[in-house]
């Protein structure tokens, strides 16, 4: 029997640096205007990655919800994932920020893996008689990749038109995820 392959899903991010320092905050905070509308870039990478978990996290959770740039968003209320998801965030934030080039922009990925438990098969006797037939092994049944961008706008008016483009972009992101996940869902265990 053929291993079956394992899917990969990339998403394009867009987002304005100028919000970076807001991740400390997140949607907790009271909303109020500010020139990144409370925390654009944390948000919407938070927001995007917990849309994703929302569809492919499987134990009995309460759902809950995230506006960020007009969406209401699915959240996984669960206090260890959010904490992951909102450290691996941070650790990307500070990355971006502390790499950005002199053309006002930066790149990076992060990146999302699925694993099942599968019992390790035993080589014959050798396995049985050494113990190794018992042990598991960590299959990875999906990969989702977020490849980031952030643009420092160089006038207000491209400031202006990239928070224009931000909220039909997550908008457009979000959708994606969620025609992938009713339509891929033979590979999951």
């Amino acid at each position: 029997m053929e291993p079956r392959k394992r899917p990969e899903y990339v998403l394009e991010v867009l987002a304005d640096p100028t919000c970076v320092k807001d991740i400390v905050r997140g949607a907790s905070e009271p909303a109020r205007w500010s020139p990144c509308r409370t925390a654009r870039v944390p948000n919407v990478i938070i927001g995007i990655l917990h849309t994703i978990f929302f569809h492919r996290y499987f134990p009995s959770m309460r759902p809950s919800t995230l506006e960020v740039l007009d969406l209401t968003l699915p959240v996984v209320a669960d206090p260890e994932l959010e904490t992951l998801i909102e450290t691996r965030v941070g650790q990307l934030v500070r990355q971006l920020s502390s790499t950005s080039s002199l053309s006002g922009g930066s790149r990076g990925e992060l990146g999302v893996r699925f694993f099942e438990k599968r019992r390790r098969k035993a080589s014959g006797l050798g396995g049985w008689l050494t113990g190794t037939g018992r042990s598991e092994e960590e299959v990875c049944w999906e990969v989702w990749k977020l490849k980031i961008t952030l643009t420092t706008p160089r006038t207000e008016s491209e400031r202006m038109t990239l928070l224009r483009a931000e909220g039909p972009a997550l908008q457009r992101t979000a959708m994606s995820i969620v025609k992938i996940v009713n339509r891929d869902k033979d590979h999951i265990p």
